[in-house]
């Protein structure tokens, strides 16, 4: 308690804010962040989103808040723009999928799907989602997306290419069509 008081007593900023979420998560705040600036984010990073100890736990393991500021030095003003554009980070923490050494891309993809409430977390709660292997068609020909959502916040489809090797360039729109479909 006494920890608690020295640490927000002056804090005019979040002071009114430790109010509105669970001692639990208050403390593992108070505990794993160093900075007020951190401490801010965790906090209303609870308030918008109602997580569980367990939840921010995973957040503050996987330094949401470090790779959230990098991003927002790459993508800030395209967030501010977009508001539904808040899951851009430059790496994602996927620890959960419990994926063995080597896999296939058919293995990742059910991974996701069947962990797909962490994989949503991770992304942003504004997915909702729509499919694996999610046919889509193009004039004469049929194309199969790994995954697809929908960004209720943008209010648009978000069309997800799963690769296991380095990223190339090809790889942008590189959603493979299957021959000799048809309409």
């Amino acid at each position: 308690m006494k920890q608690f008081y020295e640490t927000y007593k002056d804090n005019k900023k979040l002071s009114p804010l430790v109010r509105e979420i669970y001692w639990t998560n208050n403390l593992l705040i108070m505990t794993a962040c160093k900075t007020d600036e951190a401490r801010e984010f965790y906090i209303r990073l609870c308030m918008e989103n109602h997580y569980s100890k367990r939840e921010l736990e995973r957040q503050i393991d996987s330094m949401l808040y470090e790779r959230t500021a990098i991003s927002e030095a790459k993508y800030g003003q395209l967030a501010k723009r977009n508001e539904g554009l808040s899951a851009l980070k430059d790496a994602y923490v996927l620890e959960f999928l419990d994926l063995p050494a080597s896999y296939k891309e058919k293995d990742l993809r059910k991974q996701i799907v069947s962990h797909l409430k962490d994989f949503i977390l991770e992304f942003g709660r504004d997915l909702s989602f729509i499919g694996e292997e999610y046919r889509l068609q193009v004039g004469n020909t049929d194309f199969f997306v790994d995954l697809l959502f929908f960004n209720r916040a943008l209010s648009c489809l978000v069309a997800i290419e799963l690769k296991i090797d380095m990223f190339k360039p090809e790889h942008l729109g590189a959603t493979e069509p299957v021959s000799g479909s048809t309409g």
